[in-house]
């Protein structure tokens, strides 16, 4: 009997990757490099540069005069009340979107992404109206002495509003790609809902809650739209940093205004420098659960 030989399929060849020419790689780095120097780097340097031009005694003037002291006070006051509560927030509304399936699911994770899509200014503007002296709540604030527009609470308000998804929306995918296989056992296991959440799933998530928890506070304390409209722009008592970095700057003093903005400049630059550092931990460090303790 002859054997046949069956001719074998054919194997199509491995497609190598694309190489692009050296002097296209240069181009784009060199493109790349130009636009962050043009629109990053040179601004950044002239923050510093104008703001100790006349050197550190009139910068240390302009960062300790007692406006600019409140300003600071008050910027920090509103991040201290706003990301923890963003934080309360974040972490149940991506518990419930990731781990449970209910009505309104979709609708919560559009309500989430709303300070995305809104004007600063329009949300600044809806609290206006809502507890402004001719809005729907100003008669009745207004009746019992309480006053949120054009003072601290207001701030709060709108600070709150813009920093809403910060945590939330970096939990979310986060969550939803680690499954809820953990918890479930843990329930066969016996355990209860706070020790699920403190054993296995906050350990889970450590890392992306701090990389929210930076992005948030930056937010919190650059805010200048929504805070604005709010503020009223009192000096010395309802301006934040931003706000007052305006006044002395439309006021024509640049030295202090310049003074003021690097204090802010120095906060983006500490948050790169910690947003590098959670990311480098994030991609180092294993995942770890509590099941085997």
């Amino acid at each position: 009997m002859t054997a046949i030989a069956l001719p074998l399929p054919a194997i199509p060849a491995r497609t190598r990757p694309i190489e692009e020419a050296a002097w296209v790689r240069r181009f784009l780095i060199g493109l790349a490099l130009a636009f962050l120097t043009l629109f990053l780097f040179l601004p950044l340097i002239s923050v510093f540069y104008e703001a100790l031009r006349k050197g550190w005694d009139v910068y240390i003037a302009a960062i300790t005069e007692p406006d600019a002291v409140s300003a600071i006070q008050l910027t920090l006051t509103a991040a201290a009340i706003a990301v923890p509560l963003n934080l309360v927030f974040g972490v149940a509304a991506a518990w419930a979107v990731t781990k449970f399936e209910f009505r309104g699911k979709n609708l919560l994770v559009t309500l989430i992404d709303l300070p995305f899509s809104i004007s600063p200014v329009v949300s600044g503007l809806i609290y206006v109206l809502i507890f402004g002296l001719q809005g729907w709540l100003g008669p009745w604030l207004a009746e019992h002495d309480i006053r949120i527009i054009f003072a601290v609470p207001g701030i709060v308000l709108a600070t709150l509003f813009v920093t809403v998804p910060f945590i939330a929306r970096e939990l979310i995918p986060l969550m939803q790609s680690q499954g809820t296989e953990e918890e479930e056992a843990a329930v066969v296991l016996g355990a209860n809902g706070w020790q699920i959440f403190f054993r296995i799933t906050l350990p889970n998530i450590k890392w992306g809650l701090l990389y929210g928890v930076i992005l948030c506070n930056a937010r919190a304390m650059g805010e200048f739209g929504a805070v604005s409209v709010v503020s009223g722009h009192i000096r010395g008592s309802t301006n934040t940093l931003p706000l007052h970095v305006e006044i002395l700057y439309n006021e024509y003093n640049f030295a202090a205004a310049f003074a003021v903005a690097s204090l802010l400049a120095l906060l983006a630059l500490i948050t790169l420098a910690l947003k590098a550092i959670v990311e480098s931990k994030t991609r180092e460090k294993p995942v770890t659960t509590g099941i085997q303790e």
